[in-house]
């Protein structure tokens, strides 16, 4: 049974099932579900909780089987809960938790929870992982992106009976906590707990708020990546900027911003052949919120654009390793921002175009 993040504390309130599954990346929504089926495990009387970490392929399954299957020394239900940092439980704990699966269902004194990071397709169609979810419950655990965390700060914000002013000035108060705290939804939430500190319930303005959130956002290469497609300038800006304070190669930039317009490029040649779009998209293994900007973008791009984008790209590669180039900055760093920040700019106007037409 796979059940959204949104939907388990709602399950939860109608009973429990003898094993769960949680798997993502988001460490403060993983702890947060994970903590939801602890308490609710507590309440309906599993007092007694063992945990096993996974770690290598000489891992002893056996002490999980054999904890599993016995009664509690010291209550009459228990928690297993077994972490696999890695996702590869290996040949032994796949067959592990296969076993563990089917007996699952036939002990109700158990109550397993198994904790994974985020998995690709093939893992999530192997063979334990499906027993695993054939036999209790897998809730996948996506991180908040850029577009929705204005409104999941505002619903946190409103868990401890606080809100933003409300039109366009509570919207730009919104938006600039989320841009402090973008890629790192940990520190979004202590620095909303600190708001629920510093004032009492009720209305929140937009300078106490950019008075007292700090700046912790973190960024990477593949969130640059959606912002240049999107045609999001600013936000390009700030993410390059971050990603140089945050000591990020400058190489590796080069190349995430390079690998995009070549498969910009890609998608155009293969659309000019003849070839569908949505299967272009699959063969460039582009999918998920690039899916949708390429979609937009791409048919407002013109081929020559895109050849002219490439050159610019080959010659960044020569100045990020310390080469020269006519007409371009010298520092590395300007280079990519005039590079990221053009191919943003070819996206933005392409994009426009095809909303008019």
């Amino acid at each position: 049974m796979q059940l959204a993040a949104a939907q388990l504390p709602a399950h939860l309130q109608k009973g429990l099932r003898p094993l769960y599954v949680l798997h993502g990346d988001e460490p403060l929504l993983m702890q947060e579900a994970a903590d939801a089926i602890r308490a609710a495990a507590r309440a309906a009387g599993h007092a007694e909780r063992t945990v096993h970490t996974v770690q290598g392929a000489h891992f002893d399954w056996s002490s999980v089987l054999a904890g599993a299957s016995s009664l509690s020394l010291f209550a009459d239900k228990q928690i297993t809960e077994i972490r696999i940092p890695s996702g590869k439980p290996g040949k032994e704990g796949s067959a592990a938790l296969q076993e563990l699966a089917a007996a699952s269902a036939a002990n109700d004194s158990t109550l397993t929870l198994v904790l994974l990071p985020r998995l690709d397709k093939a893992t999530k169609s192997g063979a334990w992982f499906s027993a695993l979810q054939g036999a209790g419950v897998s809730v996948q655990i996506d991180p908040v992106e850029r577009a929705q965390l204005p409104a999941w700060i505002a619903e946190r914000l409103a868990r401890q009976g606080q809100r933003v002013s409300a039109g366009e000035e509570g919207q730009h108060a919104l938006r600039f906590f989320a841009d402090r705290v973008e890629g790192n939804l940990l520190a979004a939430h202590q620095e909303i707990a600190k708001l629920g500190l510093l004032y009492p319930a009720g209305e929140l303005g937009r300078s106490q708020i950019e008075a007292a959130v700090l700046n912790v956002a973190r960024y990477d290469v593949f969130k640059l990546s959606e912002a240049m497609l999107g045609g999001q300038r600013a936000r390009v800006q700030r993410m390059l900027d971050g990603l140089q304070a945050e000591g990020e190669a400058a190489v590796l930039v080069h190349y995430a911003i390079a690998e995009d317009i070549r498969v910009l490029k890609r998608l155009k040649d293969a659309v000019g052949a003849g070839r569908p779009l949505p299967m272009a998209l699959r063969e460039q293994r582009i999918w998920g919120p690039r899916e949708r900007l390429a979609e937009r973008a791409l048919p407002g791009l013109g081929t020559g654009q895109l050849a002219s984008l490439l050159q610019a790209a080959h010659l960044v590669d020569g100045i990020v390793k310390g080469l020269k180039a006519p007409g371009w900055p010298a520092d590395p760093w300007a280079a990519l921002h005039r590079l990221a920040q053009g191919l943003a700019a070819a996206c933005a106007a392409a994009a426009g175009r095809g909303a008019r037409h």
